[in-house]
């Protein structure tokens, strides 16, 4: 199956352009989310390079983020890049479980595989087998209490058009249909500070 990054940016614009005025960009350099502002109407989730493992995990934060945190450039919180010590490891794979999980759910919808990003080659040794036991463990947890609203909305169009068969304009529109009832079943929305643990 190809899973060709127009159709992931088609599917995500589909449904959240206007909901949320939200979009998915192909960045050039290192991933980043950007609020709307006075030249841009929509938010930008910028993915690095065209991937389309690093789109579905920038939309796995995104997914996360309550709606204070989507008014702040990267969502208002730090990131450190490779080369952390074990204290800062153990911070990264904190604020990463949660989002790494969403991704799991993302990847499974596509019909792709996935694997955890321990994101340290010049760190501290990682112990990747733990990190990604904690990741399965919090998709599990999803799977039990609820997945974010906007996650299951694009899970649904994930599963219809990678998984199901389905056109962009049928995936597109079962997105709208879980957004839509979102009122009648009240599923979990994202985290108040967006910290998603």
């Amino acid at each position: 199956m190809t899973h060709d990054i127009e159709d992931l940016i088609a599917l995500f614009d589909g449904i959240f352009a206007d909901s949320h005025r939200t979009r998915l960009v192909r960045g050039e350099d290192e991933p980043i989310y950007l609020p709307a502002d006075a030249h841009h109407d929509h938010h930008r989730i910028v993915f690095a390079h065209g991937f389309f493992a690093s789109a579905l995990h920038e939309i796995s934060h995104w997914c996360i983020a309550g709606e204070a945190r989507r008014q702040l450039e990267d969502y208002g919180y730090w990131y450190e890049p490779d080369g952390r010590d074990a204290e800062r490891q153990v911070d990264f794979e904190r604020v990463e479980t949660a989002p790494q999980a969403l991704e799991a759910l993302l990847s499974e919808a596509c019909c792709k595989p996935f694997e955890v990003s321990v994101d340290n080659l010049d760190g501290v040794e990682v112990d990747r087998d733990a990190f990604s036991a904690k990741v399965a463990a919090r998709a599990a947890r999803y799977r039990r209490e609820g997945i974010p609203i906007r996650a299951q909305a694009l899970i649904d169009a994930l599963a219809v058009f990678y998984c199901g068969g389905g056109g962009i304009e049928a995936a597109v529109a079962a997105g709208r249909q879980r957004l839509a009832a979102r009122g009648a079943t009240r599923p979990v929305e994202g985290d108040a500070d967006g910290d998603g643990a």
